[in-house]
């Protein structure tokens, strides 16, 4: 959804996150998994996060680290709420099981059986392709701005109607606002009550989540973060102002903390917020109209691998959980800052409980090692850095995306000699890494 941004007070991170440089030798898993992630905040420039790891049906960690308000230096605490953005698709998705359960909506109709007056174009697309962004229908969001593309729900849901399909139900993913526009107007209707009130009776208050609602910066939210994103020059920080329009808080607008949020994965986990039978359903992974697997589950991305596969909820890049269904586990990682991507630290995390996890889906945590012993000896050689971390810690290679995205963010730092040695790198392993080559080229174009 849309976030402006406005400018703060100019301040560091370095500073503030410090003490993660010089954490002690860690203990596993929970020290281990603290070191860890103070050396992320650090790296990733987040100033505050909480953690919480839900095993076998309970929490086996729960950490708060940082600050939540850097303007008023308050701490993050266990009440401390964030926004979770886009993960709120993962509880409309919850809420489209429930009315499905009770044989008020089925899952493979079209969307034209509930909902009246839409474009004849639109009214094949399902439930389902809803669901899971394959709907082929335009977005409500103008793309040029991220914005709504009128300045009023009416208006906005006037012009996306006149917009054209942009491919046939079913034949590809694209990712927009209006299938859950859509959604929150389907459950309204089916619930027979505001959308806002049937997640807050039906999930919210049926698994006792105090400090979960909805709302946006215009909202007052106790205990709210203030969220941040990293300027150009990779140091100062600015406010993210948030605008979750209520028509289309469907997509995104709930505002929670890790220990809620754990109570509500265990409740789904042990049936009492959908029987067995549902979760798999929901957790099931979806498919194009040819058949070809698609990339989300009803709400949830699928996160697809012969062992150890995972749904997820990730929101605005700094909110996500994954959970693992075959593994009985859940890794929930909140932060305040836009782009931090915790969905990276996940795999990693639970690695900890998972150790094959991490020979076969290890990224962040091989970056990690190997920022370690670059911290000690410097940048150079880091082909035979990387080989001695991954044969000390049974780690895998970092994939293509973990390397560019440590390039990017020391580029974004300026660190420009040490993005030069990390994108060669990543060109090594991965020959046809374009962006690696792209990258290059501009800095040696510089001479940076």
């Amino acid at each position: 959804m849309r976030t402006l941004y406005t400018l703060t007070c100019g301040l560091s991170l370095a500073a503030l996150l410090a003490p993660a440089v010089n954490a002690a030798p860690a203990q596993e898993p929970a020290a281990a998994i603290t070191a860890f992630l103070q050396s992320e905040m650090q790296e990733r420039q987040i100033p505050g996060l909480q953690i919480v790891v839900i095993q076998h049906g309970k929490p086996v960690l729960s950490k708060a680290l940082g600050v939540a308000s850097i303007q008023y230096g308050v701490p993050v605490s266990a009440s401390s709420v964030f926004s979770i953005n886009s993960a709120t698709k993962s509880f409309t998705g919850v809420a489209v099981m429930q009315l499905a359960q009770q044989g008020k909506i089925d899952l493979q109709a079209p969307v034209s059986r509930y909902i009246d007056g839409l474009p004849a174009a639109w009214r094949a697309v399902s439930v389902t392709q809803l669901l899971n962004h394959t709907s082929g229908l335009p977005d409500i969001l103008d793309p040029a701005s991220s914005a709504m593309l009128a300045s009023t729900e009416e208006a906005a849901w006037q012009a996306v109607q006149a917009l054209p399909m942009e491919f046939g139900p079913g034949q590809r993913f694209s990712y927009n606002q209006t299938n859950y526009v859509l959604l929150q107007k389907i459950i309204t209707q089916l619930s027979g009550r505001p959308y806002l009130q049937f997640i807050q009776q039906k999930q919210f208050d049926a698994v006792g989540m105090p400090g979960t609602g909805f709302g946006d910066s215009l909202d007052v939210v106790k205990h709210k973060a203030n969220a941040y994103r990293v300027g150009a020059d990779g140091v100062t920080l600015y406010n993210v102002i948030e605008d979750f329009p209520v028509f289309a808080r469907a997509g995104a607008g709930i505002n929670s903390n890790g220990q809620d949020l754990a109570r509500w994965i265990i409740a789904l986990q042990q049936g009492r917020l959908l029987d067995q039978a549902s979760l798999r359903q929901l957790w099931a992974p979806t498919a194009f109209a040819d058949g070809k697997p698609a990339p989300w589950a009803l709400g949830w991305p699928a996160i697809r691998r012969d062992q150890h596969r995972a749904v997820a909820g990730m929101g605005g890049g700094r909110s996500a959980f994954y959970i693992y269904p075959d593994d009985d586990l859940a890794v929930v990682i909140l932060t305040n800052l836009a782009g931090g991507q915790p969905q990276q630290l996940m795999d990693s995390v639970a690695g900890w409980y998972l150790p094959e996890l991490k020979q076969i889906s290890s990224g962040a945590h091989t970056l990690y090692r190997l920022r370690q012993r670059v911290a000690q000896s410097g940048y150079g050689d880091l082909d035979r850095k990387l080989q001695q971390v991954m044969q000390q810690y049974a780690l895998a290679r970092p994939s293509q995306n973990d390397l560019n995205n440590w390039g990017y963010r020391l580029q974004g730092r300026h660190q420009h000699q040490a993005a030069l040695a990390v994108f060669e790198l990543a060109l090594r392993l991965y020959p046809d890494n374009t962006d690696a080559v792209e990258q290059l080229t501009t800095l040696k174009a510089n001479k940076l």
